[in-house]
């Protein structure tokens, strides 16, 4: 199984980030990256999918948002070399945007119809090869010189089945994420093969149905916001949409994971390295510090942070 398209969900408008997304897409809110540059984060999200093998994106948008996106990329990557003439980085970076922005694709959701709907509006990209499932609100730290999305396409090809990237997640936090249990494999201590799948449990019945042996005390396998994904989901999701399957009054992503399971092989993969959800309050504020403990301003953000920390405690006293 072969890898080379990736979706990206983007067509919320990111009302938990308003007033800010009310000026500027949600997608593309700056945020400093590892390597010392301010980026949108679509950039960022889709320069991990790019760097993991990825040869073509389709990002799922709301209607007229395509030309708000091509313009900015087309703008960065022409005036970023005026600004900076013969400057290394800058040329780098302006040929790495307009690279990215060839390998676009567009796709429409015109409703918001919830997060399953916006997949299924990608199945005539996908057509029926596997691709890589992304979401625009969350960033990726892998712990490995590999990507986070590397490290899910190398077991998806070599296990030739869908797989899902968990994360192990304190109790309190599983009502944010869907979740889920499994059998770990044999040879395998990090693959998990999927029995259940639950959207955001509370406490309560993540403790009765979802515990995973092997999985520590209080800790829970939470989806990562990243996914490789057979062909066969669009079946599913087309099936919830015939009959107007509903969760929450919108059409979501969990319930066709829940039926691909049960219908063919499907793994979840503890991948090594953390997720950042920008949808919740100060996600902005733990992503771009954890970008930038894992980047090239390491030492100065622990100063930053140490010296700030020492101020305020200071001024309490």
């Amino acid at each position: 199984m072969r890898i080379t398209k990736a979706v990206i969900t983007a067509a919320g408008r990111g009302a938990r980030q308003y007033p800010a997304s009310d000026t500027v897409h949600k997608a593309m809110l700056p945020i400093v990256d590892r390597d010392g540059l301010t980026k949108p984060v679509l950039q960022i999200i889709a320069e991990e999918a790019l760097e993991s093998g990825i040869e073509e994106i389709c990002v799922v948008t709301a209607p007229g948002d395509e030309a708000y996106y091509r313009r900015h990329f087309r703008s960065y990557a022409e005036t970023l070399p005026a600004a900076f003439k013969g400057v290394a980085w800058a040329e780098e970076q302006a040929r790495r945007i307009a690279e990215l922005e060839r390998r676009l694709q567009f796709t429409v959701q015109h409703d918001p119809e919830g997060y399953g709907h916006a997949v299924w509006t990608a199945r005539e990209f996908v057509a029926d090869e596997p691709f890589l499932l992304l979401l625009s609100d969350h960033l990726y730290i892998s712990k490995r010189d590999d990507r986070c999305a590397q490290q899910l396409i190398k077991l998806a090809t070599a296990e030739a089945c869908s797989v899902s990237a968990v994360q192990a997640t304190r109790e309190h936090l599983v009502h944010q994420y869907g979740t889920l249990t499994g059998r770990r494999l044999d040879d395998r201590a990090d693959v998990f093969v999927i029995d259940e799948i639950v959207e955001k449990p509370n406490p309560t019945l993540a403790e009765l149905k979802l515990q995973t042996p092997g999985v520590r005390s209080g800790h829970y396998l939470c989806f990562f916001g990243m996914h490789v994904l057979t062909a066969s989901i669009f079946d599913y999701l087309g099936e919830m949409i015939a009959r107007d399957e509903r969760e929450g009054g919108q059409i979501q992503l969990t319930p066709a994971l829940r039926a691909l399971a049960r219908g063919e092989r499907h793994l979840a993969l503890e991948t090594q390295g953390t997720r950042h959800n920008l949808g919740v309050k100060y996600g902005f504020v733990e992503a771009q510090i954890a970008l930038a403990l894992a980047g090239v301003d390491r030492e100065q953000m622990l100063t930053t942070l140490l010296e700030s920390v020492v101020r305020i405690e200071h001024s309490k006293s």
